[in-house]
């Protein structure tokens, strides 16, 4: 009891910073496992969540300093997509329900005839047919099918950015395939950008026109998509080694050891987060933390290797 009680706190978010631009449209990647922060991001973007310290800028206001009247504009303008597809979805209601009440809360139609033109838009948007859709239960439509029911209902407001957190995890990968072609249709179509939130970088490198790369709440990492054909931080090199191949000729044979040390959260710390774990450690490492710096063009490491 002891030893709990002395543990300091969890910082989820260490002094992230990042942009995501109204136009072009862009999507940007938080990738990094378990942990490293993402989901804590997407709810502090989504009003779920307060940062105890920093500022969340929306045009060029600070997030939690704006009127009631703007918060209402931000909330229409930036939407979600999580990652359960079922538990989004009351099982006493049908899935119309999800659909009628984003049309009601943010006025979207004056009468019945608008309102179904507009549901008729938006599912066709995402390839389902109301047919098949409208007037069931979630208990009646596939995984995909209700995943694709979400997205169409953050396309309902014309967003102009979609927090997908983990939008595949819970599909199968052809579905998975579908709804990533989706996304990036959705990009060119209606010119929104998309924050994507996953610990899958195969799905990262598909999709992505920035990636940052996250452990223990600080970005170590980031850049395009072709960062990860030449990673530099180590994690990132890790994480990479870490993806299996589809080959039965080169068989994984390593060994995965986490010591007790490695999985303890300290906030106010000095010195690199991945210490414990990092094999090209170095003195300077355990007390000098290391700064996010540009090694070339669209690409920046926090690591001593690289100063």
């Amino acid at each position: 009891m002891g030893d709990i009680l002395k543990r300091k706190s969890l910082k989820a978010v260490d002094n992230i910073s990042f942009e995501i631009p109204e136009n072009p449209a862009k999507i940007v990647t938080l990738a990094g496992e378990s942990g490293s922060g993402k989901s804590t991001i997407a709810k502090m973007l989504l009003m779920l969540e307060e940062p105890t310290s920093g500022e969340i800028m929306y045009k060029g206001k600070s997030l939690y300093k704006m009127s009631r009247r703007e918060t209402s504009g931000y909330r229409k303008n930036v939407q979600a997509i999580f990652q359960d597809p079922y538990s989004a979805y009351n099982p006493f209601y049908k899935v119309d329900r999800v659909l009628d009440m984003t049309i009601k809360q943010f006025n979207l139609a004056s009468n019945s005839e608008q309102k179904k033109e507009i549901l008729l838009q938006t599912l066709d948007d995402v390839n389902l047919s109301p047919e098949r859709v409208l007037n069931k239960f979630p208990h009646q439509l596939s995984g995909g099918e209700r995943q694709r029911v979400m997205v169409s209902r953050a396309l309902l407001t014309k967003p102009r950015l979609i927090i997908c957190d983990e939008p595949i995890s819970m599909v199968d990968a052809s579905l998975s395939a579908g709804i990533l072609r989706l996304l990036l249709r959705l990009k060119e179509d209606y010119g929104a950008s998309f924050l994507y939130i996953t610990h899958d970088l195969s799905t990262a490198y598909q999709v992505s026109d920035e990636i940052l790369v996250l452990y223990r709440g600080s970005v170590v990492e980031k850049g395009g998509s072709e960062m990860l054909q030449n990673p530099l931080h180590p994690y990132l090199k890790d994480l990479i080694s870490s993806i299996p191949i589809p080959d039965p000729e080169r068989r994984w044979k390593g060994e995965l050891k986490i010591r007790t040390e490695e999985l303890e959260y300290i906030t106010g710390e000095q010195g690199c987060k991945y210490y414990q774990r990092c094999a090209r450690r170095m003195e300077k490492c355990l007390t000098v933390t290391p700064e996010l710096l540009s090694q070339k063009a669209n690409h920046h490491v926090a690591c001593h290797l690289y100063t």
